[in-house]
């Protein structure tokens, strides 16, 4: 069954390439309004026209999610023109470096932290209240494999994606009463820039476009989902509970 989104209203951050760009353009094909949030105003550009072709809407938020405070305005700004929010793809995120942990430089580390964690909570907290007035929210937290595996020399990047979990599951206990549904997503190595930064010598052709993890995620954002707080693994194509550690 084709997913009808619209009247929705769907935020995606880090919309300009790779998995955010995809899932923006598969969102507007169901007939949701995409709010498309990036630093690289060219590659939202090549989005809203990527929208336009299919008979989409968009409105284009370029900023940096280093900047809190726009972040904090971004919600404001949402209330104010639309009244809630329906749809969170919280995309966005960065790599750092591949290094071992005790030769990561601090600013390298905090940077990490600060747009893959900080800013998701900040990111949270700002559209909470607008979800809160849908009928049916939806939350996609992008998370990561290595949030579970902790490969040697991934420090950085696999303890914030850890801590974006933990966001997303202790959000989905406190809204579990709601109607808000909230999934984090491990979509598996993906033909990305960041991918290819951390395994540049990888053939970039024998891993899943971000098209195919967009297609893949978008079942999660519809109105018929009931399980919240669970791991959306794209390459198994199936949710799975936590559990403690044995």
């Amino acid at each position: 069954m084709t997913l009808n989104l619209e009247g929705k209203i769907a935020l995606v951050t880090g919309a300009s390439r790779g998995i955010g760009y995809f899932t923006a353009l598969e969102l507007a094909k169901a007939g949701a309004h995409v709010i498309a949030c990036a630093r690289t105003v060219g590659g939202l550009e090549d989005l809203d026209d990527a929208i336009k072709a299919v008979g989409g809407s968009a409105t284009l938020v370029p900023f940096d999610l280093a900047d809190m405070t726009a972040i904090d305005a971004l919600g404001a700004s949402i209330f104010e023109r639309w009244g809630k929010l329906d749809i969170l793809v919280a995309n966005a995120g960065v790599l750092g470096v591949i290094s071992p942990i005790g030769h990561i430089e601090a600013k390298t580390f905090e940077k990490v932290m600060n747009i893959n964690v900080t800013a998701t909570w900040r990111l949270i907290r700002s559209v909470d209240p607008l979800l809160s007035r849908s009928d049916a929210g939806r939350a996609v937290i992008l998370s990561s494999a290595a949030a579970h595996r902790c490969r040697p020399f991934w420090g950085p990047y696999s303890a914030s994606k850890a801590a974006v979990e933990a966001l997303a599951r202790t959000w989905a206990g406190e809204s579990q009463s709601t109607p808000l549904r909230i999934t984090s997503v491990d979509p598996g190595a993906t033909r990305t820039a960041m991918r290819a930064q951390a395994v540049p010598g990888e053939d970039p052709e024998t891993l899943p476009h971000p098209s195919e993890v967009a297609k893949a995620i978008l079942p999660l954002v519809g109105p018929d989902v009931t399980e919240t707080g669970k791991l959306f693994i794209v390459r198994e194509n199936k949710l799975v509970d936590y559990r403690l550690p044995e």
